[in-house]
């Protein structure tokens, strides 16, 4: 999300041009012409036909026989390099992989990048739902989420209506608290519980809970750990879920100060 007010006064404008492309022609599976890009971003067909060329020189897009383009390789090698860069050291995602192996629950790590919520690091697990969205970067749905509220609930109150007001409460799903009076009532309850919660609030027939690892006076230092199982599991096993949680968010906390 672009904020109009913050553009800095020496944007280079190539540079936010070429952008702009190449998230139009990631946003399209199926490929893009130059005149589509064009079109798509507001731009001429002559300065489109410059910056895709420089993309496709650089391994940012491909361009295919049929004259169309798509999402180039470089930008998988982007992406791994994040990864790589949110995951931590080698023992937090040790710890995690553990953790997923022996409950079978997907875990994930979450911090704020950039004031936005994102998840930073996950495990699968073979009990817990599949969930293809929910990988490193995925910054969208936090007040969805339980990995989203435990982060939010570190704010203070008009810090977190600022954010819902960004970044707005869209409907997952019909459970999905659209409603920051019904959000703040939410936190308040996991809290008392020691843990945030959302029951199918996210995707239907999924659960999540989270707690916070590391408190911390810088917001971008601050870290939860989630895990995603199904409802039906959770509404059984909330206490256990929630002890193991605790465990296991003391053991990378450790982690996280031996990094500091």
């Amino acid at each position: 999300m672009r904020d109009p007010l913050a553009e800095p006064s020496d944007l280079i404008r190539s540079v936010s041009r070429a952008l702009r492309v190449l998230e139009s022609v990631g946003r399209a599976p199926r490929g893009l012409t130059v005149k589509q890009i064009a079109r798509r971003c507001e731009l001429t067909v002559a300065t489109t036909y410059h910056l895709v060329r420089t993309l496709a020189y650089e391994g940012y897009v491909i361009r295919r026989e049929d004259g169309t383009y798509i999402v180039g390789l470089e930008v998988a090698d982007r992406y791994r390099e994040l990864v790589a860069a949110f995951r931590g050291s080698p023992a937090i995602g040790e710890n995690l992989r553990r953790t997923a192996l022996e409950t079978g629950w997907s875990h994930y790590l979450g911090r704020f990048v950039g004031g936005q919520v994102a998840i930073t690091a996950v495990a699968e697990g073979n009990r817990s739902p599949h969930l293809e969205e929910l990988v490193p970067g995925f910054d969208e749905g936090a007040h969805a989420t339980a990995l989203g509220k435990a982060l939010l609930a570190t704010l203070t109150a008009e810090q977190r209506h600022r954010y819902l007001r960004d970044y707005g409460m869209r409907p997952f799903t019909s459970a999905t608290l659209t409603s920051p009076e019904a959000f703040e009532a939410d936190l308040a309850a996991g809290e008392r519980r020691g843990m945030q919660l959302e029951m199918g609030q996210y995707r239907q027939g999924v659960a999540c809970a989270a707690v916070l690892i590391s408190p911390d006076k810088e917001m971008e230092r601050r870290t939860v750990l989630a895990c995603a199982l199904p409802a039906s599991e959770m509404m059984t096993t909330a206490r256990v879920v929630r002890t193991k949680l605790l465990a296991v968010a003391r053991t990378l906390a450790d982690c996280l100060a031996a990094e500091s």
